[in-house]
């Protein structure tokens, strides 16, 4: 493949922007070489500027569960642009959206929405210690929740992917605020809440890893952080920006059956566009201003363009059922091809195939894996056409545009890449 016009793209953006890109995982450091720099996207599929083509497995870091340029999506933003860009102000539709997100999701009773995941998590934390009048919160080894001071704190995604260390610029005071215990380690947290008695305001998780790999939950795990929280009057944050609406319709905590206090989503909501919110138990969030005392804004929360394309996302999703099926139709054959010394960790349409032969269920094991192989594996899937998150770390998404034909490319590709990864 030529990448002469990427190559150009990405040294001119060097100039002006740091590392050259506009979030740091996309300047390909893991995996080396020169990232492509996309054009356009077509159902499963992006073109990059020198006229590549790829199947597209980032689908935007995973809300495109339609896939690119989803006609009910397209329909509803020439609408919705039509009759204004941003006001500001409330409008119907936002009823509407939190409506929706509340018929999805029980455990949400109120629900705000925000611009960001990062925002989303943010806000949560700091209802969290205004509702309980508790400063600490316990989060878990590799789980990303955004670029908020107080949880940079051995942090997954492109933390993880680059090998930074917890970030500069974060005030000392902000960091001791979080305590990290390891992901899936139900006994730490126990520890961690006896140590801290009444400090605790809320445990955070991502209820399935997307940040360190797909890392599922074990048997239990989630069942006794409910139980742990409740017993010690703390709050069970669900992280469902990528989840949410993506594992089940419900999101993780649909799909395990569990009911956490307050929840996160992400652009998934918006059909891709930038939005987000956070809700939860109405008690909690009626102390959220105006009604209550603590306070968060946005001039663009609600926007209206965000808000018509992830209407009319999610009503498609709930119109059409079978989808669901269908992805995990497509992702489990993606998993079964992968050779007996990969570890592949799957819930849903989430995936990563893992370049070791340990089971890998914490930040730890995951980063037993072999970096090297997976750049090689990377690259060989690249120059074949298929375009897959550029770190070990993070999670693959299948979307319901990908085609059999799509799948079964991207087999093939994967068998030929394994051989040459692992030569």
């Amino acid at each position: 493949m030529d990448h002469t016009r990427s190559q150009q793209l990405f040294e001119r953006a060097q100039l002006s922007i740091p590392g050259g890109v506009n979030s740091p995982v996309r300047a390909y450091r893991s995996v080396g070489g020169t990232p492509p720099f996309i054009e356009r996207g077509e159902g499963a599929h992006i073109f990059d500027a020198d006229g590549n083509e790829y199947i597209d497995y980032v689908g935007s870091w995973g809300p495109l569960i339609l896939g690119h340029r989803h006609p009910v999506v397209l329909d509803a933003l020439k609408h919705a642009i039509s009759r204004g860009t941003s006001f500001g102000a409330p409008t119907e539709q936002e009823i509407d959206l939190a409506e929706t997100v509340r018929e999805m999701f029980p455990s949400i009773e109120m629900v705000r929405l925000v611009n960001s995941g990062t925002e989303a998590t943010m806000s949560a934390l700091r209802v969290a210690r205004g509702f309980t009048n508790r400063d600490l919160t316990i989060k878990f080894e590799g789980c990303y929740h955004g670029h908020v001071d107080s949880l940079l704190v051995k942090a997954g995604s492109g933390v993880a992917t680059l090998g930074l260390p917890d970030s500069p610029g974060v005030p000392k005071g902000f960091s001791e605020t979080t305590l990290t215990v390891p992901y899936n380690d139900i006994d730490a947290v126990e520890e961690t809440f006896r140590a801290h008695q009444d400090k605790v305001a809320a445990v955070i998780v991502e209820p399935v890893c997307g940040n360190m790999g797909c890392i599922p939950p074990n048997g239990g795990f989630l069942e006794s952080l409910r139980r742990v929280t409740a017993d010690n009057e703390a709050l069970l944050i669900f992280d469902e920006v990528m989840t949410g609406f993506r594992v089940a319709p419900g999101g993780a905590q649909q799909l395990y059956n569990i009911k956490p206090d307050l929840t996160t989503l992400g652009k998934v909501i918006g059909g891709g566009l930038p939005i987000a919110a956070y809700g939860g138990r109405r008690d909690i969030m009626t102390f959220v201003a105006p009604s209550g005392p603590i306070y968060q804004a946005g001039t663009l929360s609600g926007n209206p363009l965000a808000v018509s394309a992830g209407l009319a996302a999610i009503r498609h999703l709930q119109t059409h059922p079978e989808i669901y099926n269908q992805l995990n139709r497509s992702t489990g054959a993606l998993a079964s091809c992968a050779p007996a010394n990969i570890t592949v960790n799957r819930i849903g349409s989430m995936m990563t195939w893992f370049f070791t032969d340990q089971p890998v269920t914490d930040a730890a094991t995951a980063k037993s894996s072999d970096i090297k192989a997976f750049g090689r594996f990377f690259h060989a899937m690249l120059d074949r056409g298929i375009y897959l998150p550029p770190s070990q770390y993070e999670a693959l998404f299948v979307s319901a545009a990908h085609t059999d034909a799509d799948i079964s490319r991207t087999i093939d590709a994967a068998r030929e890449s394994f051989e040459i990864a692992l030569s």
